[in-house]
């Protein structure tokens, strides 16, 4: 915007402003109508409806899923999406800072007088761009799967066995994920690094016969799954097969 067409754009604007109403009292007057038409919308929808609390907690379970609000739900699966735990500062602390001081210093980074957005490309495409990143990171995490879920995909290995085969392997993938084995082990991209050592490619370490000795007298502090043997050896079967799968070149 050149001399000339920013003095008749504040000659254009003085002459507007001339002719325009004071914000006080009239616009207070309309917002303040406003936010009284939505508190009582609220209010009575409350009362009618009430609000949908969900079962009571229950501290026993396994198979709940924790889930943040849902306007949370782009950090949520922003933190997903970056795993190396070194830029876990970066997803949780890091991003949504600088996207704060960002929008707190617009005011001061953009001083031109232009508000028309097909005339501010710049501007226009940075806020379609973080609306859309930010409702496809809403959605993703809406939808993504329970924080036990172990995302290692199926071996050829065992691919070329048959359907049984591949039937037998997510078993043992649904059992070890819902056994706490995460919490002190990484599978993949899945778990923690610590204390127990990485699973990804135990079985190029030991058979399936020192794996399953192994769950039923571990070292301290690993949990024995014993007891898992004896009420239900299927699913222990289960877990050492899928385990003793794990193994580069699979």
């Amino acid at each position: 915007m050149n001399r000339i067409e920013k003095e008749r754009y504040l000659r254009e604007y003085s002459v507007l402003k001339a002719q325009g109403k004071p914000f006080f009292p009239y616009a207070v007057a309309k917002d303040s109508v406003m936010a009284v038409v939505v508190m009582a919308t609220i209010i009575t929808l409350s009362i009618v409806l009430g609000a949908e609390l969900g079962p009571k907690a229950d501290p026993t379970t396994t198979t709940y899923t924790p889930r943040p609000e849902w306007y949370f739900f782009f950090l949520f699966e922003l933190l997903r999406v970056i795993k190396p735990p070194e830029l876990v500062p970066l997803a949780t602390i890091g991003v949504p800072t600088i996207c704060m001081i960002l929008l707190f210093l617009l005011p001061f980074y953009d001083r031109g007088p232009e508000r028309r957005p097909e005339r501010r490309p710049i501007a226009t495409s940075a806020g379609i761009f973080t609306i859309a990143a930010m409702g496809y990171l809403t959605y993703l995490g809406a939808a993504a799967g329970p924080p036990t879920q172990i995302s290692e995909p199926t071996p050829a290995s065992v691919i070329a066995q048959g359907p049984q085969a591949v039937k037998q392997f997510n078993a043992g993938k649904q059992v070890v994920a819902q056994s706490g084995c995460l919490a002190c082990h990484k599978i993949g991209e899945n778990g923690n690094s610590g204390p127990g050592p990485e699973l990804t490619r135990i079985a190029d370490r030991i058979p399936a016969q020192a794996i399953a000795r192994t769950l039923v007298n571990p070292t301290s502090p690993m949990p024995s799954f014993s007891s898992l043997k004896q009420k239900s050896p299927q699913k222990f079967s289960a877990m050492v097969d899928f385990l003793s799968q794990l193994k580069s070149g699979g």
